[in-house]
């Protein structure tokens, strides 16, 4: 299957049941750079955990919530409740924003500091997000292979988008109830990623 159509600007991936577009540099190497740095000495870091079959473990990486007042998110049992947007997130919001004509509430940040970092399969289908969100993907650092598979039909193979420092990965639509996405973890001894998805919470 032939997943990408350019236009030069941006690449339209060709997958069914789905409306993702990649950007594989929103953001110039000088800007990633320099954004790479900031966030990762200036944002708020936590290390959340999460229970498995009874038993309570580290969540593999580090985490932060940012956004509009009283915009708290739940995920995977955690709720997290937002601190107020820094510079360096405002400048990421206003660029994304004003290449995609929406507006975001908030942001979710992980920062994978090794290759053990990861993100196992899942949905981003939270209710606070609405029956069919736009997630904004920004990746700064190390390339990480960012895999989608379809929930449904076994018959398409597992799609594997290589996120680059300073890439830009759109999902909307129905994407979020045909695919779940992953970032696998890798025994490569790798640099840092920090990823920020910019969300919009809608009242429930």
């Amino acid at each position: 299957m032939d997943l990408f159509s350019s236009n030069n600007k941006k690449i339209k991936l060709k997958i069914p049941d789905a409306d993702v577009t990649l950007y594989q540099q929103f953001f110039s190497e000088k800007e990633s750079n320099k954004l790479l740095e900031n966030l990762t000495n200036n944002i708020h870091w936590q290390q959340d955990h999460i229970k498995i079959y009874g038993k309570t473990i580290k969540l593999p990486r580090l985490t932060a919530w940012y956004g509009y007042p009283n915009l708290t998110y739940t995920y995977s049992g955690i709720a997290m409740n937002p601190k107020p947007w820094n510079n360096e997130l405002l400048f990421l919001k206003d660029k994304i924003e004003k290449e995609l004509k929406v507006e975001f509430t908030s942001c979710l940040l992980n920062r994978y500091k090794t290759g053990n970092d990861y993100v196992g399969w899942h949905q981003d289908n939270e209710k606070e997000l609405g029956k069919n969100p736009i997630i904004a993907s920004v990746s700064f650092g190390q390339t990480r292979i960012f895999q989608l598979k379809h929930i449904y039909n076994k018959e398409l193979k597992r799609i594997n988008i290589p996120l680059n420092h300073g890439s830009l990965l759109v999902m909307k639509g129905t994407t979020q109830h045909y695919w779940k996405h992953q970032i696998q973890k890798t025994t490569l001894q790798i640099q840092q990623r920090i990823n920020l998805t910019f969300r919009i919470i809608k009242d429930i």
